[in-house]
């Protein structure tokens, strides 16, 4: 018997108190995530999109086809499955998605990627299930100029009504355009809000809204005009400009262009003037 054991010996027997230190742990040592954890939140148009996932780094391996095998499942990430979540119901690549939190899977490929929205957000990507997959779709990879180091999933080109989903990792991005049903949401509260008494009224925003999905001009007009008529100013003027030019009154849009002009240099806006003089060149 050693004499550590010895001493551990005569402790327990005698009752005697260990010497202190005898079972002192070393200090607890904080190291920095292998692929750290991430959480991206974006709104956009009514809708919140929040993304759960961690990065790896590629760290001078190749990555798809080397690190991660082609026409294997990948939990798209590191550590445990991505999560999604959709506060709308919205698009993916054109395929439905109800509102809700999802597991977002994927299968690296060449020439194409298999994106899965799964229904088990809580197992583990060895305890995948495909008949929890929600849907599948096809996505085209495109090939970056300068590599990603660090895998990255980002949401950019982004409108009232869409935006681009991006995955990224060494040379690779995979995009999936993320649309959102927004005129049958909002067109019924502005119709609303139109039709309601009292005179403050989204007068210009929805006369924009109009004018920006292609709906009905002749109320974005009258908005329009109702707008400048309680705040004339040079961003209004120009969107009366652009919707009588969409109506083809050519001569209405000049003198609305050039009105939007003379308002603008008051406010110091020449980002205004050269729009309205690239309007007005258009008609001419």
């Amino acid at each position: 018997m050693n004499a550590k054991s010895l001493l551990l010996s005569i402790a327990c027997v005698s009752g005697l108190a260990a010497p202190s230190g005898l079972f002192a742990q070393a200090p607890a040592v904080q190291f920095p995530a292998p692929s750290p954890g991430c959480t991206l939140k974006q709104h956009v148009g009514l809708t919140d999109i929040e993304i759960v996932y961690s990065r790896p780094s590629a760290k001078g391996r190749p990555v798809f086809g080397g690190l991660r095998p082609y026409g294997e499942l990948w939990r798209t990430g590191a550590n445990a499955p991505t999560k999604i979540s959709f506060s709308t119901a919205v698009k993916l690549n054109g395929t439905e998605v109800p509102a809700g939190q999802y597991a977002l899977y994927t299968i690296p490929g060449e020439r194409e990627w298999t994106v899965i929205i799964h229904k088990d957000t809580k197992t583990s990507v060895f305890q995948y299930n495909p008949t929890n997959d929600l849907v599948r779709f096809q996505v085209t990879p495109v090939k970056l100029a300068e590599p990603v180091e660090t895998f990255t999933i980002d949401i950019n080109d982004i409108r009232d009504d869409a935006a681009t989903l991006n995955l990224l990792w060494e040379k690779t991005r995979v995009p999936i355009k993320v649309d959102l049903d927004l005129v049958s949401t909002l067109v019924p509260q502005i119709e609303a809000a139109m039709a309601a008494p009292g005179e403050k009224k989204p007068y210009y925003p929805a006369a924009l809204f109009y004018y920006d999905h292609g709906l009905d001009l002749q109320k974005a007009g009258q908005w329009v005009d109702a707008a400048m008529a309680g705040n004339e100013t040079y961003y209004i003027a120009h969107l009366k400009a652009k919707i009588l030019a969409k109506q083809g009154d050519k001569k209405g849009a000049i003198a609305a262009a050039k009105r939007s002009s003379e308002l603008a240099i008051k406010a110091k806006e020449d980002g205004y003037v050269k729009l309205n003089d690239d309007l007005i060149s258009s008609l001419k």
